[in-house]
């Protein structure tokens, strides 16, 4: 199953050519995506996104949701800015041309990274460190969500890995009819995001070790040359060796 930061309409294109027809965790666990009939869930009949609901039919699939659907972040952001004035532009405000070059992406690529279901992309617009952490700190204490990409943040109101992970743990579960154990496979950079909520990790090391002081206080953690020839058949192999 796959966590990503991308959208849905982003991450359309790589489940095609890889032929992936299972769930995955867009938008940084703002939802799960369910292809049609997995699981056998059905959408919840409601007209409004923004009203809080179990499901939600978005394009071809069933969204478990857990942040708020979009505008909720955009109208967060916006006041959020205004009021501690530290100034942002969001991607959504952008010209074609300015996005493609603030993205550095062709035009239709650059358009997708926008089109988005419920966190806003932004970056910070001339802001010292002081007024981006004062921003960061203010939005949290207002249950907001932040994550870092480069020079580009996501912000989404309620988002949650951990209950991503949960909800189709559980699914997983009744349709199996046993506990499937949860094995999580990351780079350094997003262990500490993914690894609180697994039975086991599997950490893709770049260097000789680098095991940083989060990812070591985790039990039961293999790590495994990210750059080796034969790096998913040691990870498949753990995967499926019971330890």
């Amino acid at each position: 199953m796959w966590l990503t930061s991308r959208s849905r309409l982003q991450f359309d294109e790589p489940r095609r050519k890889l032929g992936h027809a299972h769930p995955f965790i867009a938008e940084d666990g703002c939802g799960v995506y369910l292809p049609e009939d997995y699981f056998h869930l059905r959408p919840d009949s409601v007209g409004d996104r923004s009203r809080k609901s179990s499901t939600l039919r978005l394009g071809r699939f069933t969204c478990i949701p857990f942040a708020e659907a979009l505008p909720a972040s955009a109208d967060a952001l916006e006041a959020l800015s205004q009021e501690v004035e530290v100034p942002i532009v969001t991607l959504r405000s952008l010209s074609p041309r300015e996005l493609t070059q603030n993205t550095g992406l062709p035009p239709r690529e650059a358009e997708l990274v926008r089109q988005r279901d419920f966190d806003e992309l932004f970056f910070f617009a001339g802001a010292s460190q002081a007024q981006t952490e004062r921003f960061l700190a203010d939005g949290r204490k207002r249950g907001m969500e932040f994550r870092q990409h480069g020079v580009l943040w996501s912000a989404a109101v309620g988002a949650s890995m951990q209950r991503c992970i949960a909800a189709v743990s559980k699914l997983y579960d009744r349709a199996l009819r046993y506990h499937a154990h949860s094995v999580g496979v990351a780079t350094a950079d997003l262990a500490s995001s993914l690894f609180p909520f697994c039975d086991r990790r599997i950490l893709l090391a770049e260097g000789e070790s680098e095991a940083t002081p989060k990812c070591q206080r985790y039990p039961r953690t293999l790590e495994v040359p990210l750059l080796s020839a034969d790096v998913w058949e040691q990870v498949l192999e753990s995967v499926f060796t019971k330890s």
